[in-house]
């Protein structure tokens, strides 16, 4: 079958498209941007991209008029707090006219348990999307899915980050919800294997887990599994906002996420039927083995895909690769240079830095500058990173965002998404006489800026100057 994927670098999109592949289908993958499609070479010959934003209107149509089937894939929740619903509105409006121009016998919704009749507006726009892709001139099958377990999923990074970093929990009363989970490698099961399957034609499905668990006894049961204990105690009273906020400083998640997160967490996602595991054969995971699943990947660095490395995760949500371009005029720069003898060992080194790794010199100052920001309403340093040794234009490195991994051209380029006024480039460079460049650029933003910028100097000259020696010698 030939198959339009939609939202293909998405956290699902990204484990779908190999799974696909695998089963013999031509893949036809539409993207916001191509260069921040980050999948191995051997995927990308087996593949067509399009570069496509459904936010925009249908000029022309773009995609193969023989497509056999669809999956829409595209969210908006945590690019806004006010307009989100719009947005993905606009987006199934689109994505309808663009499958009028084709052939599409079936398109694969997945969208959120939706079966209480006071949803979150995060649900809310779930269940309307799902209205207008039912319009379209096509048959319809929606997956309505629970609370997604997995490597890399934002459900399962929250849940990991206050059991990891919080023993103690003083908790708002939204942890008493129950949810019902789901592990990632259920939900592509179920998405392949309603493909093609006529007996789910215009029709909606629940899937999830076996286990009804307040968030409570999730973070509980994560512990367990994990060999420690936490205590955790619930307030009657937590406004939504300051339960945001205790999830922003707490965890990786971005503020605008946390707020949409809470707003979901106050209603209770059951599924309410098992018709599709049964018409499917599929037996899913429990909560446990889905958390045990999902630190096998972790531990063997075999993450395939973050919600962090979305651009929704950090602070530009629009047009970042306009910032490739690193600004001659206008800059003030730290340049240092350092001839090496091993280039290759000293890339490798570079390809590492961030994460777990750190930053090669003066790490707890990065570390209080993460804090700084978190404290600003930026994205600090608990992003991290997704892989130990791999990095790809558009990843998420801390409070970076990657615009540049040329590892055959020996140059990292990265870009400040913490609160600056101004904006700032970090880059690594390898030329042909086996001198490392490291540079840092910042184009101020008016007097304020420049202020920065020179009150800073003298932690940059340690900084920045025993981070190049160390990345040349580690």
């Amino acid at each position: 079958m030939k198959i339009l994927l939609t939202g293909a670098n998405g956290y699902i999109g990204m484990r779908l498209l190999p799974q696909l592949l695998r089963m013999g289908h031509e893949v036809v993958c539409t993207v916001r941007n191509a260069s921040r499609f980050s999948v191995d070479s051997e995927i990308r010959t087996q593949i067509e991209v399009l570069e496509i934003d459904f936010l925009k209107p249908v000029e022309k149509n773009t995609i193969p008029a023989d497509i056999d089937a669809a999956y829409f894939l595209i969210h908006s929740m945590s690019s806004s707090t006010n307009d989100f619903d719009a947005q993905e509105a606009t987006t199934a409006d689109h994505f309808n006219k663009y499958m009028s121009k084709t052939r599409v016998k079936q398109v694969i919704y997945l969208s959120g348990i939706v079966n209480e009749e006071n949803l979150s507006k995060h649900l809310w726009s779930r269940k309307n999307v799902e209205r207008i892709l039912y319009e379209g001139p096509f048959k319809l099958t929606v997956l309505r899915a629970g609370i997604i377990v997995g490597s890399g999923s934002s459900s399962f990074e929250i849940i990991r980050d206050l059991c990891e970093k919080l023993p103690l929990m003083i908790t708002p009363k939204w942890v008493l919800t129950k949810t019902q989970p789901i592990a990632i490698r259920d939900i592509i099961d179920f998405l392949t294997g309603v493909l093609g399957n006529e007996k789910t034609y215009n029709d909606s499905f629940d899937i999830a887990g076996p286990d009804i668990l307040t968030y409570k006894e999730m973070l509980e049961k994560y512990a367990e599994r994990r060999g420690f204990k936490n205590w955790i105690y619930t307030v009657p009273v937590m406004t939504p906002k300051l339960s945001s906020y205790w999830l922003y400083f707490v965890t990786s998640t971005s503020y605008t996420l946390a707020l949409n997160l809470v707003d979901s967490m106050k209603i209770e996602v059951i599924a309410k039927d098992t018709r599709l595991q049964e018409l499917l054969g599929i037996k899913p995971h429990s909560y446990a083995e889905a958390i045990d699943m999902a630190f096998v990947k972790i531990e063997q660095n075999l993450v395939v895909s973050s919600w962090k490395d979305s651009l929704v995760s950090g602070r530009f949500t629009k047009n970042i690769e306009k910032h490739i371009q690193v600004p001659k005029y206008g800059v003030l720069k730290d340049e240092k240079h350092l001839k090496i003898e091993q280039p290759d060992r000293v890339l490798e080194n570079i390809w590492k830095i961030g994460g777990e790794n750190g930053w090669y010199y003066g790490n707890w100052l990065w570390k209080i500058r993460g804090f700084i920001d978190k404290l600003s309403g930026g994205v600090g340093l608990r992003r991290g990173r997704t892989h130990a040794n791999k990095l790809s234009a558009g990843d998420a490195l801390d409070f970076w965002r990657v615009l540049l991994a040329d590892k055959e051209g020996k140059r990292l380029l990265l870009f400040a998404e913490m609160k600056l006024p101004g904006e700032a480039w970090l880059e690594f460079k390898i030329d042909e006489q086996n001198i490392l460049h490291q540079t840092a650029t910042f184009r101020p933003r008016g007097l304020k800026g420049r202020l920065y910028w020179y009150s800073i100097v003298p932690l940059h000259f340690f900084i920045f100057g025993g981070m190049i020696k160390n990345i040349a010698k580690k």
